[in-house]
C-alpha cells in the first residue's frame, strides 16, 4: 500500500514562506495498492481517497493529467474536508469515475443535499451533480465496508460540529488508522489531562502500521482551545503507543502553525521518546510512505 499525504493542514489553508516545507493544503490522503496500475513517476495510482480538503489538487499530480477512478471518503464535511472537491481536475473530467461518500447523518439527508449546502448558488457557482464525468454520492455509516479493494473499518469519534468519523484502511498486508480530527477531552480528560483513550480510537488504531492523527494543539494550549474540537500530539503519541502502532504521523496541523513551530515539535517529542514508544513524524505535504 502507498500513503500519500496530499494536505496536511486544518481550517483553512496556510500560505506564505513560514508554511512551505511542511505544506498548506488541508486534510487529503490517498491511497494505493501497490499492484495498481503506475503514473509516469512509476508510483501506483490512488483509488481510495480520506477527505477532500484543497489537498486534492496534489491528489490530481498523482495521476499525470488523466481522470481519477474511484472513491473519496470524508470523515466529516467540515469546509477544510470538503472544498477540495470543485478544483479538482483529475475528478472534473469526462473521463472520471468517483464515488463521493459522506458521513450518514441522524436525519437522513442525502449526500448530495449535504455537500450542496457548501456548493451551489448563491455560494458557489455549481452544485456536486454538475461536475464534470461520473460522479456518485452516497453515505457511510459505522460498520465493516470493502472500498475500491480496500478492507475499510469506520467508527464515530468526537469532534466538535458534526458527525465525524474515524478509518482504518487496510489491504490484507499493511493497515493504516486515519483520525484526522478527534477530540478525546469531549469524553473527559484521561489519565493524563489530553483526553479518554476511548475503545473506538483504540479499535482503529489497534496495531495499525501508520496512524495518522489530529495534533491542532500545543499541550499549552489545550486549556484554552480545547472546546475547539482537537487534539494534542502527546495524546495522539500516547495514543499509538496503547495500541501497538507502528508509526505515529501528526496531521491536520493548525493554519497559523510555522515550519519552525512544528520543527520544533518534531525535537520536542524526540526528546521525550520513550522505549516502547512508536516512532513519530510531523505529516509534510507531498510525501508518501510506503507499506
Amino acid at each position: 500500500m502507498r500513503v500519500h499525504l496530499c494536505g496536511v493542514r486544518g481550517s483553512t489553508p496556510a500560505v506564505g514562506r513560514e508554511y512551505v516545507r511542511y505544506g498548506g493544503h488541508t486534510s487529503c490522503v490517498a491511497l494505493a495498492h501497490d499492484d495498481a496500475p503506475s503514473s509516469a513517476s512509476g508510483s501506483p495510482r490512488p483509488t481510495l481517497i480520506l477527505d477532500a480538503g484543497t489537498g486534492l489538487q496534489v491528489a490530481s499530480r498523482l495521476l499525470d493529467g488523466g481522470p481519477y477512478e474511484g472513491t473519496i471518503v470524508l470523515s466529516h464535511l467540515h469546509w477544510d474536508h470538503t472544498l477540495g472537491l470543485p478544483f479538482f481536475p483529475a475528478g472534473d473530467d469526462e473521463s472520471a469515475r468517483v464515488r463521493v461518500m459522506v458521513p450518514e447523518q441522524e436525519s437522513g439527508e442525502s449526500a448530495t443535499s449535504l455537500l450542496a449546502g457548501v456548493m451551489r448558488p448563491p455560494y458557489f457557482p455549481i452544485e456536486p451533480t454538475e461536475l464534470r464525468g461520473d460522479w456518485t454520492f452516497a453515505t457511510i455509516a459505522p460498520g465493516e465496508h470493502e472500498l475500491e479493494g480496500f478492507e475499510v473499518s469506520v467508527r464515530e469519534i468526537p469532534h466538535k460540529g458534526g458527525r465525524t468519523l474515524g478509518y482504518r484502511v487496510g489491504d490484507g498486508h499493511a493497515t493504516i488508522a486515519y483520525l484526522p480530527d478527534h477530540s478525546p477531552t469531549a469524553l473527559g480528560p484521561g489519565e493524563d489531562g489530553w483526553g479518554e483513550y476511548h475503545p473506538a480510537a483504540l479499535e482503529l488504531a489497534r496495531d495499525a502500521d501508520v496512524l495518522v492523527h489530529d495534533s491542532a494543539m500545543f499541550p499549552s494550549e489545550l486549556a484554552a482551545q480545547a472546546s475547539f474540537g482537537h487534539a494534542v500530539p502527546d495524546y495522539a503519541v500516547e495514543l499509538g503507543k496503547r495500541a501497538g502502532v507502528g508509526e505515529v504521523v501528526l496531521f491536520h496541523h493548525r493554519h497559523d502553525r510555522s515550519d519552525d513551530d512544528l520543527d520544533e515539535l518534531a525535537r520536542r517529542l524526540a526528546r521525550s521518546a520513550s522505549e516502547g514508544s512508536p516512532k513519530v513524524s510531523v505529516a509534510v505535504e507531498g510525501t508518501s510512505i510506503e507499506l
